[in-house]
């Protein structure tokens, strides 16, 4: 697994054209992204490809400010203590615009 350096979400696999990445839901991407599994030792076991995958969060009716779209997915994450709010992101279902929820 791969973690979002920026926001430390687990970021998820996806193949664009013939480059490897890993995207997260703040819109952060690692590229080159090949990934190996290792017992310990490190001991190389398998190489894995990395196959595009859905978005898996919810939908919701929720309008895009960038193309006015009225669905979006959406996901939460916790910025800041645990006392505070979780922030909400929203991503367009139809032009994948990434917004913060005000």
């Amino acid at each position: 697994m791969i973690f979002c350096k920026k926001c430390g979400s687990m970021m998820m696999p996806k193949q664009e054209k013939k480059r490897k990445i890993f995207i997260c839901q703040c819109g952060e991407t690692v590229e080159d992204a090949t990934v190996t599994f290792t017992e310990e030792g490190n001991k190389e076991i398998e190489n894995v490809e990395v196959a595009d995958e859905p978005n898996v969060n919810p939908l919701i009716d929720a309008v895009c400010p960038k193309c006015k779209h009225g669905r979006a997915h959406y996901w939460t994450i916790q910025m800041r203590g645990a006392d505070e709010p979780e922030s909400r992101f929203f991503k367009c279902e139809k032009c994948g615009h990434t917004w913060r929820e005000k």
